[in-house]
């Protein structure tokens, strides 16, 4: 997609004193992977269903939220609340219920007990079909019965619809049941694949043509092979979550961490890339965020968790992920978009990264190589050939003490456009801006500042402040 005009442009900033002179060389001829138009996603707790008005054809304001990531996106709905959410076909929604906004739940204790109605899977379809986006949606299998995940998923089926239900999870981290009183200590992945078996055929008897993605693990990579093996046949991804630091209590959980590569998310992400290349299936975050157990105030809601965000999504989709959903939800400190129905919603700091790479849009990614980055280790770049032909490059500096000039090359245009991802300081809860302008309302964004990158003698100069974000367009 080309860039949505703003109403001011400038010509870049291309040089400043003291700034660390890093070379940026794109290779249009090294193709890497597909970002898909569905890429994008956010995650939600289980126990939101409970109200039948969040995710509603009614609540416009949140859809709206939405689709400003993208006219294609992925909603799931599970989290830790999946295993003490319940299905009841006959029941109906209580007062208390009608004003229920499910933040992340931190997993200290058993979550509350929530029943899911009819009602609240017929406004969910009403709710997708003003966003566009598909689904993935969790079933209860640590307290839930096979008998009724098999009515649920029936029910699901026909008000949402095959071409919009993307995937059923069966158990949402069934690797951590063990830990949190649902099984036993001995509990292991034989165990659970004796479960999954259960309820897949259990499900696939009342809903012959559901779809399935698993094993929705925390941590554990070692499960991701076996199950795949055992199950290829029966699901359409794999899916994991990931979390880049926790529990919120530490302190040495920070921002200055956030910023850095973290070892073990390339554990996960080679492990998820062995699983494809063994059995073609191809691998999708379906949770994740800056801190788990709900997020650390100081750090999950602060501007660097945008570039965090930002990076994260595009390093996923260098690694061959198809998609990405940031965990959120009510007023947790991480989640993208804060609020409900009633209070209104906005976009918190973590929503400008994932705006960031929602206006790059889909295409294929190309060979980008740092050089000369060594006086700044955090800067990260990403380059993009669009559908619409043009090429992009996404940029994150998450260096907290180094403006960085990038020279890039290779490039066959003669000048580009630049939006910047901007706040005062890292640890800026307010005040964060992409292309000059907050997001608004429902959603609403249009920058106000688009500025103009010259080309010189086939390079682009760009100077990028400590702690910032930019996103250059090449006709």
């Amino acid at each position: 997609m080309a860039f949505a005009r703003g109403g001011l442009a400038q010509t870049a900033s291309s040089s400043a004193s003291g700034a660390v002179r890093v070379g940026l060389s794109v290779d249009a001829s090294a193709l890497g992977h597909i970002i898909r138009p569905d890429y994008t996603g956010l995650s939600y707790e289980q126990a939101q269903m409970a109200n039948p008005n969040y995710f509603s054809g009614t609540n416009t304001q949140l859809a709206g939220f939405l689709r400003t990531l993208g006219r294609q996106g992925v909603l799931r709905i599970g989290g830790n609340t999946s295993e003490y959410t319940f299905w009841n076909r006959h029941a109906k929604p209580t007062a208390a219920d009608e004003h229920l906004a499910a933040g992340p739940d931190k997993g200290h204790h058993a979550a509350a007990r929530e029943v899911i109605t009819p009602e609240a899977v017929n406004n969910l379809s009403e709710f997708l079909d003003k966003t566009g986006w598909k689904l993935i949606y969790g079933l209860n299998l640590g307290k839930g019965t096979p008998e009724n995940a098999a009515d649920e998923a029936a029910y699901v089926m026909q008000a949402i619809g095959a071409d919009r239900l993307l995937a059923f999870q069966l158990g949402n981290e069934p690797d951590l049941f063990y830990r949190n009183g649902i099984r036993p200590a001995s509990y292991d992945f034989a165990a659970y694949a004796g479960d999954w078996q259960r309820f897949f055929t259990a499900i696939r008897k009342r809903v012959p043509n559901a779809p399935f993605a698993g094993p929705d693990t925390a941590y554990n990579t070692k499960w991701l092979v076996p199950f795949a093996d055992k199950f290829k046949h029966d699901v359409k991804f794999i899916s994991s979550h990931y979390y880049a630091e926790g529990p919120p209590t530490d302190p040495s959980m920070t921002i200055e961490r956030l910023m850095k590569p973290n070892p073990r998310l390339l554990g996960e992400t080679a492990g998820l890339k062995q699983v494809e290349a063994d059995t073609g299936l191809p691998f999708r975050l379906t949770e994740t965020n800056s801190c788990y157990q709900g997020g650390k105030q100081g750090v999950s809601d602060t501007f660097a968790a945008a570039l965090w965000a930002g990076d994260l999504m595009y390093q996923q989709a260098a690694a061959g992920s198809t998609g990405i959903n940031f965990h959120g939800g009510g007023y947790g400190w991480y989640t993208p978009v804060a609020g409900t129905p009633e209070d209104g919603f906005i976009a918190r700091p973590e929503y400008y990264g994932m705006l960031l790479f929602a206006q790059a849009g889909a295409g294929q990614l190309l060979g980008a190589k740092l050089t000369d980055n060594s006086a700044a280790p955090l800067l990260t770049a990403y380059a993009l050939r669009g559908t619409d032909g043009r090429t992009r490059i996404a940029l994150f500096n998450k260096n907290l003490d180094a403006d960085v000039e990038v020279a890039i090359s290779g490039v066959a245009s003669p000048s580009g456009t630049v939006l910047r991802l901007e706040a005062p300081r890292p640890d800026d809860t307010t005040d964060v801006t992409f292309g000059g302008a907050p997001v608004g309302a429902s959603g609403s964004w249009f920058p106000l500042v688009q500025e103009y990158v010259p080309g010189h003698s086939g390079q682009f100069l760009l100077h990028m402040r400590k702690a910032s974000g930019a996103l250059l367009e090449f006709a």
